[in-house]
């Protein structure tokens, strides 16, 4: 007899599974030929199902409903305890009984017949891959609603919504009405600049090791800067607003920020002047050299791009004449993205100078050294990615890039 209630359990189970009547159960108010009972695998499972906040709901649902008609509840109080029609508590109460948790799955559906076949599909993504000009239409770039007409104009099909266009070219990330600009380097010696360029970031010149009494600066300037004032004030923001500017503004003049970053320590030096040019730069240089740990360093690199301020080999001979240490390293022509000061540049041109409202000059200028002390107060090196081995994938791209034009 000691195995009885094992075999009872399992005749419960297939008679659950197949709908039909189970003898023996007493003080439940079962108004459904469907009569639910779980395995401990079963309820641990639904348990869990029912418990999740990761879940769907309607997944969540099913098993709620499922363990509670495990409990002898009727379909009409699941209903009202859920909240939900009784024609769902019957549903699911009877797919369980059927094929189990299996049967809490949706079903295959077959959805709605296509409107629109695969070749006009491929046909309508292959226009919008193609630019509008160069299709005979008078656009710089495609929209949802203009790629629709000319589908139609084409006959590529009777009638279609800008909607379902762009569910087309959503799937396949196609965005005809986004552009990025991009430059092809034009530097003869475009490798070897950047290669010594990306070692000093590494801290290695010809190869070696630099000592601890060797600097790296990136440096360059950030022309025309205006200090443009509102003529009413700011409004802050405010709970469901937005900080407001007024448009209208007057000119109070513009100036240059000159700064020298310090790509291993790092610090910011800076300064402003009316503009740009040989003598601004020259100061900026100054600055620098004159203190510390520069003053007394071995060798301090420069790292600048082509502008004129410090264009040619005439600036390395003028710089080496004033400062013995200093070493200038140009970046290769249009290669401004390798210098990371630039990096604090888009910094300073989001946190300082946008959205600009500045009563005149000094106050702009107070503004940017302001803004640079607080700076060095937290500054971390850059987490720059681009190093030897990315230099040496870019020019392999370029050349097989240009076996194909060619």
């Amino acid at each position: 007899m000691v195995g009885t209630p094992l075999i009872l359990a399992a005749a419960v189970g297939v008679a659950a599974r197949s709908g039909a009547p189970v003898a023996g159960q007493t003080g439940m108010t079962m108004t459904s030929p469907y009569q639910v009972v779980l395995s401990a695998e079963e309820r641990a499972a639904l348990t869990a199902r029912a418990r999740s906040e990761r879940r769907a709901h309607r997944e969540v649902l099913r098993a709620r409903i499922v363990l509670t008609a495990a409990d002898g509840r009727s379909n009409a109080e699941i209903a009202r305890r859920l909240g939900i029609c009784i024609d769902t508590v019957r549903k699911w109460r009877a797919r369980f009984c059927a094929r189990g948790l299996s049967g809490l799955a949706d079903r295959p559906r077959p959805g709605r017949r296509r409107t629109f076949d695969k070749t006009a599909e491929a046909e309508v993504k292959a226009l919008a891959c193609a630019l509008p000009a160069e299709t005979g239409v008078p656009l710089s770039r495609w929209s949802w609603t203009e790629l629709a007409a000319e589908a139609v104009t084409r006959g590529l099909v009777p009638a279609i919504s800008p909607s379902t266009v762009g569910r087309w070219l959503r799937a396949d990330a196609i965005r005809p009405w986004r552009f990025r600009s991009w430059i092809f380097p034009r530097d003869p010696e475009f490798a070897v600049k950047a290669a010594r360029v990306l070692d000093l970031y590494d801290r290695l010149w010809d190869g070696r090791p630099l000592g601890p009494d060797e600097y790296v600066l990136s440096a360059d300037e950030k022309s025309q800067l205006q200090a443009l004032h509102r003529r009413h004030s700011d409004l802050p923001p405010a709970p469901g607003r937005d900080r407001r500017q007024e448009f209208e503004y007057r000119r109070g003049g513009t100036l240059a920020y000159l700064a020298a970053y310090d790509i291993h320590a790092p610090r910011v030096f800076g300064r402003c002047a009316p503009t740009t040019g040989i003598a601004p730069f020259g100061k900026l240089v100054e600055q620098v050299m004159t203190t510390e740990p520069y003053a007394s360093a071995r060798r301090v690199f420069w790292i600048v791009d082509n502008g004129s301020s410090h264009n040619g080999a005439r600036s390395i001979e003028r710089i080496r004449a004033a400062w013995p240490t200093a070493c200038l390293v140009h970046l290769p022509i249009h290669a401004s993205w390798l210098n990371q000061v630039e990096i604090f540049f888009s910094i300073v041109q989001r946190k300082v100078i946008k959205p600009g409202d500045f009563a005149d000059l000094d106050q702009l200028a107070d503004r940017l050294l302001a803004f640079q002390d607080r700076y060095n107060a937290t500054a971390e090196p850059f987490d720059w990615h681009f190093t030897r081995s990315s230099l040496d994938r870019m020019l392999e791209r370029l050349a097989i890039h240009e076996s194909l034009a060619a």
